[in-house]
């Protein structure tokens, strides 16, 4: 079942999607997230999203990703992303790709039967998340002998405001999840993030971390990797990771004390405002998706804005307050 969301109308949206596998179930070792890895990059390329960051976990993964409106594409473009999806085709694969080739050329009703249906796949970002679900899914099942759903039954997204404190404080908590978990103390340790990856000198991570930090006039890699090392570490760019007894510690000052914590320290812990505030941004962002978010769900009154707790975090607000608990 498709996950509903909340569009935006005339511009570029950032979604913060997350999916886990049936009952959490722990799945994923270094070969199972290498392929899924691939698998993410390779789909956003031909659905024409753009990844800011991901993170791969054993039973979930996340991705920021940038939608922009959908936009008439050629037919040798069409072809072009269609064969990515296919490095190594078959033959009756390939055989098809010359054949959809020469159906389009060729023009008429059947050529444009194609198009739609080429075109409905790309530049949505529920269709981006179907079609590297059900490929790993195909490959899951196929290498480890195994029959039916893997994934829970639906994605969360978030609407992410697509720029300043809002976009990259989503993007550092995206890749603290290794942190947060324990397996490492530093993100730039664990192969299967967007920050790792772009220190490591990927091409479309950089991209994306430069993005993230564009009004910050980061234009180049190294600047923007320093401005998110900060974010991540606060002043004390050499801290790591909170150990389990100071992370508990830090918890009871945000619950039971209704405290504050540095947004660095906060960021380490699990804070819900991230995969369900379902609009995530500025006040005035937030604010401005009130109607469309009450239609959507049907709700008789209103939603307030809700300031987000435990921090500094500036102006961030979400639409969803989470009435349960909000960090652990």
């Amino acid at each position: 079942m498709r996950t509903r969301r909340t569009k935006v109308s005339g511009a570029s949206a950032v979604y913060h999607c997350i999916t886990r596998t049936v009952n959490g179930d722990r799945l994923f070792e270094d070969r199972e997230k290498e392929i899924l890895r691939k698998m993410l990059w390779q789909v956003a390329e031909f659905s024409g999203v753009e990844i800011l960051t991901y993170c791969i976990m054993s039973n979930h993964f996340h991705v920021l990703v940038r939608v922009s409106d959908r936009q008439e594409l050629s037919d040798a473009e069409l072809m072009r992303r269609y064969k990515i999806l296919y490095p190594k085709p078959t033959k009756y694969q390939e055989a098809s790709a010359v054949q959809m080739a020469k159906t389009l050329e060729a023009g008429g009703e059947d050529a444009d039967s194609i198009r739609r249906k080429l075109r409905a796949r790309m530049g949505d970002v529920s269709e981006f998340m179907k079609a590297v679900k059900q490929r790993f899914s195909i490959w899951y099942n196929r290498s480890h002998k195994r029959y039916g759903t893997l994934w829970a039954e639906r994605f969360k997204s978030v609407l992410v405001e697509g720029q300043g404190n809002p976009l990259q404080t989503m993007a550092a908590y995206i890749d603290l999840n290794p942190v947060r978990a324990g397996i490492v103390e530093d993100p730039k340790d664990y192969r299967f993030c967007g920050y790792a990856e772009a220190i490591a000198g990927e091409p479309m991570a950089k991209k994306g971390l430069i993005h993230i930090w564009a009004d910050h006039g980061a234009k180049r890699i190294d600047s923007a990797l320093k401005a998110h090392r900060m974010l991540i570490f606060g002043k004390r760019a050499s801290e790591v990771g909170l150990t389990p007894a100071k992370r508990n510690q830090a918890l009871k000052v945000l619950e039971k004390e209704d405290g504050c914590l540095p947004k660095a320290t906060i960021l380490r812990c699990r804070v819900r405002y991230f995969t369900d505030g379902a609009i995530f941004g500025s006040k005035e962002f937030v604010h401005g998706f009130v109607g469309a978010w009450q239609l959507e769900k049907g709700r008789k009154h209103p939603p307030k804005v809700n300031a987000l707790r435990g921090a500094d975090w500036g102006d961030l607000s979400v639409i969803n307050g989470l009435k349960r608990q909000v960090f652990g």
